[in-house]
């Protein structure tokens, strides 16, 4: 089934890793020389070392030398920063398509090259921590170099010189702007429609990048290796071919960049030199070692779990071997991983725990400035964590905060989460913070007892919400796992922590889970004021737009931030998220581990777990109803028949795609508003993917037809469509056409009125939205919700697949069913379908890192 739609939209369940059958380029060509070039078992390290070239251009160097210039980084002989600093050696002439390893490169069985455990062989991850992650959804953008191409584009101009290919013949000048890339893409027969998007990501040279350097257009989102060959061919003529070293560096930089829409953070090095063989280049080895050498990709040793094997233990004689896996990843997404753990390590070290009853602040003048966490008690581990460090008490550098009153939000900093990053502290009540007395008086910080948490937990509705509200008292960091119904446990935590006078927050990924969380918090606090305020989404919390805003330092002014979805949460959002959070501040990770991971690239929320990093608080509330009996068996590996005499699930069969077409568009329009009084813009129908013969497109071009029909007079739209809007990738809104004008589109979404430019139209950020697939419906929930199996999409299921779907109905659910077994064997034998990230690890690490100096102790 095809799922072919742009970057950012096609669910990374339905993307194959690179390196595995279905991820190979339809029409690429084997690799020369048959199986020579095949990949290596996947523990394997990558054949050979990177090369450094010295100022006069000597020859290349060896594995073992790259091996002792990482050893010497690691025993601090030579910086981090100066690994990759040699100037880049001159490009080779492009290869025989035939040939073997290049003369000297060592083979593919040789040593890895060595880099310390879980951290990069490179500069990269150092900048974790001087600088925010980008937003969530946009690419970080590498720095320019010298005014012109960036990233990529500006490796190959360093790589290309009197020894390297030439660039193909042209004009020695070009119109500046989009406008000269225009000129480039017409004589390589590309469409000039590409024009502004690689004007903006290979910067202001753009132009003269592309006709140095052909494949550089891979750099731009939907471009493929097959289009961006025949483009190079166009300009280079019989210089073209599939060994040009500039074709090899940015297929390598294509597939990790495809892999992180596969979810991966990083791939291991087989994986990467097989997706190259699979892609005509003779010398997969000597690409990697090159783009290595270049520091466009960063290379890490991840240990490798075996049950039963004991730990390591190392002496002065030597180090025993531990098996690890050599993997490649670029440095955006190792840097927002870092980040995170550095970021979850920094709250758990920094917190203090709840006070004594002879610590509660009383009114009166503020605390001592110097004032640290020895005199709190010591932070309560309930999952043999370690002990956090001594650290200066969070709340008693604060004011407290009324808990019944609304936080200020500024729509006026636009949507960038770097917009409000400097924007003065607002109090609660949404005043202005008044600076003119702070040199003189505070406001005393508020610091709940010990027995004001307990008396908290006591009152707590359920079980569960008592656990986890003695938890958060204790921790700074708290993972919390729970289907929909113990989504009312962070609603108790967050109530009670704003009667104890702590500015707390709830934060979800959707709109619709906005609204459901205020609707709980209003329950669990049916007295207070405002209390639904409480409740605001990542994206506009990062943004300002809700929430208490950013204090002087930038950031977070709030004391307990409870995000839900956890496990939509990706890295560069988590890492501006958690970098974002003041010292001491209460962070509560909550969602249900059963469902789809996020849309970007990461695991955090099932890594934080593994890792078991933190104390856990699994909730002990179960989903009622018939759907909720069915969704639970799936979690568990089991598809079983439940009761459902309020027709809550059918089943309806179909014996192909244009059957399941039909029965779909029947339940939406007629059967479900006539049995149950569902409307239909009150259904949600979820498929697997965008393509195919019951797709999301073929879906939704015939509910329009019956719901909605009309010419699609602005851009393919008609006022009352329902359409599915992405502002970022990952994220969906839904909406419904309003109209449109020369700004662009107007939408309302979520009562909200959403204006998107035309050239975004044109490029996909909106499409029609009756159906959607599971990784855009995750976060919502429907009063009902049609979900559609046609035969072709039994490759594409799991059981995180099928537990996500099926859980989007609140009142209705059904099924039709044209997968047959498949779906049953999905769901037992099927769970998810892996990524490759490092997070685990490093938490792992840190972990080590704070038990050693104890044990030493």
């Amino acid at each position: 089934m095809s799922t072919d739609r742009p970057a950012g939209d096609t669910p990374p369940e339905q993307e194959a890793a690179p390196g595995t059958a279905d991820a190979q380029t339809p029409g690429a060509a084997a690799a020369p020389g048959g199986k020579t070039e095949a990949a290596a078992p996947s523990g394997e390290a990558p054949a050979g070392a990177a090369r450094d070239t010295a100022a006069s251009g000597s020859a290349q160097a060896t594995a073992a030398a790259l091996a002792a210039a990482v050893r010497a980084v690691e025993s601090g002989e030579r910086s981090a920063a100066s690994f990759f600093n040699d100037a880049p050696r001159p490009a080779k002439p492009a290869a025989p398509a035939g040939r073997g390893p290049a003369q000297g490169a060592p083979s593919p069985g040789s040593p890895a090259p060595q880099a310390p455990q879980g951290r990069p062989a490179g500069p990269a991850p150092e900048g974790a921590r001087q600088q925010p992650a980008p937003e969530a959804g946009v690419p970080a953008r590498p720095p320019v170099v010298d005014g012109g191409a960036t990233g990529p584009a500006a490796g190959a101009a360093a790589r290309t010189g009197p020894t390297g290919p030439a660039a193909a013949p042209g004009p020695a000048a070009y119109a500046p702007g989009a406008e000269g890339v225009r000129q480039v893409l017409a004589a390589g027969g590309a469409p000039e429609t590409l024009a502004d998007r690689a004007a903006e990501v290979l910067g202001e040279r753009a132009a003269e990048a592309l006709r140095e350097d052909p494949w550089q257009l891979l750099a731009v989102p939907g471009v493929r290796p097959e289009q961006a060959d025949g483009f190079a061919r166009a300009l280079l003529g019989p210089a073209c071919g599939p060994g040009d070293e500039r074709r090899a560096q940015a297929l390598v930089g294509w597939l990790l960049e495809q892999a992180a829409v596969a979810g991966h953070s990083a791939l291991e090095a087989s994986a990467l030199r097989a997706s190259l063989a699979q892609r005509a280049v003779p010398d997969p080895d000597d690409a990697l070692q090159t783009a290595i050498a270049d520091g466009a990709v960063l290379v890490f040793q991840d240990a490798i779990e075996e049950p039963g094997r004991p730990r390591p233990v190392t002496d002065e004689d030597g180090e025993e071997a531990q098996p690890v896996r050599i993997l490649l990843g670029l440095d955006r997404f190792a840097m927002a991983e870092e980040s995170v753990a550095d970021g979850l390590a920094r709250l758990l070290n920094t917190f203090a725990a709840a006070a004594g009853p002879e610590d509660r602040p009383a009114d009166g003048p503020a605390p001592d400035e110097d004032a640290t966490a020895e005199d709190a008690t010591t932070a309560e581990d309930t999952t043999a964590e370690p002990e956090p460090a001594p650290a200066p008490a969070a709340d008693e550098e604060r004011p407290a905060a009324p808990t019944d009153t609304t936080p200020a939000a500024d729509t006026d900093n636009g949507t960038g989460a770097g917009a409000a990053a400097v924007r003065p502290s607002d109090h609660a009540n949404g005043t202005p913070h008044d600076t003119t007395d702070d040199t003189t008086t505070a406001a005393r910080p508020v610091r709940p007892s010990a027995a004001e948490w307990e008396a908290a937990a006591a009152a707590a509705p359920s079980p569960s919400a008592a656990e986890l509200i003695r938890s958060a008292a204790h921790s700074g960091l708290v993972a919390h796992t729970g289907a929909e119904a113990a989504r009312a446990e962070p609603a108790a935590l967050l109530a009670a922590a704003r009667s104890l006078g702590l500015r707390a927050f709830g934060a979800t990924h959707t709109e619709n889970g906005r609204r459901r969380l205020a609707g709980d918090l209003t329950e669990c606090a049916p007295g207070a004021t405002a209390v639904d305020t409480a409740a605001v989404t990542v994206s506009a919390l990062l943004s300002g737009q809700q929430g208490p805003g950013r204090d002087a330092d930038g950031a977070l002014a709030l004391d307990l931030l409870v995000v839900l979805d956890a496990p939509q949460l990706d890295l560069e959002t988590a890492a501006l998220l958690v970098e974002s959070l003041p010292d001491g501040t209460r962070l509560v990770l909550s969602g249900d581990p059963g469902v789809l991971w996020s849309a970007g690239p990461g695991r955090l929320f099932a890594d934080l777990l593994a890792a078991r990093f933190c104390p856990q608080v699994a909730s002990r509330t179960p989903d009622f109803g018939p759907i909720g009996e069915l969704v639970s068996g799936i979690g568990i590996g089991e598809l079983s028949q439940v009761e459902a005499p309020g027709k809550e699930v059918v089943i309806v069969p179909a014996r192909d795609a244009g059957e399941a077409v039909h029965r779909t568009v029947q339940l939406v329009a007629d059967s479900v508003p006539r049995a149950l009084g569902v409307p239909a813009d009150r259904t949600q129908v979820i498929t697997v993917g965008h393509g195919g013969a019951a797709g999301t497109r073929a879906l939704n071009a015939a509910l329009k037809e019956r719901l909605n029909p009309g010419p699609g007079r602005f851009g393919g739209f008609d006022p009352g469509d329902r359409v599915a809007y992405a502002p970022a990738p990952g994220r969906t809104v839904p909406g419904t056409v309003t109209g449109a004008d020369a700004a662009g589109l107007r939408l309302d979404c979520d009562g909200a009125a959403v204006v998107v430019p035309r050239e975004q139209v044109g490029a996909g950020a909106v499409r029609h939205g009756w159906a959607l697939t599971a990784h855009q419906a995750a976060g919502m929930r429907w009063p009902a919700a049609v979900v559609v199996l046609p035969g072709d999409a039994a490759g594409g299921l799991t059981r995180a697949w099928v537990y996500t779907a099926f859980s989007r109905g609140e009142r209705h659910l059904s099924v039709v069913q044209g997968v047959d077994q498949a779906l049953p064997r999905a769901v037992a034998e099927v769970p998810v379908k892996e990524r490759t990230t490092r997070l685990r690890t490093l938490l792992q690490q840190s972990v080590q890192t704070t038990q050693e100096p104890s044990a030493a102790d």
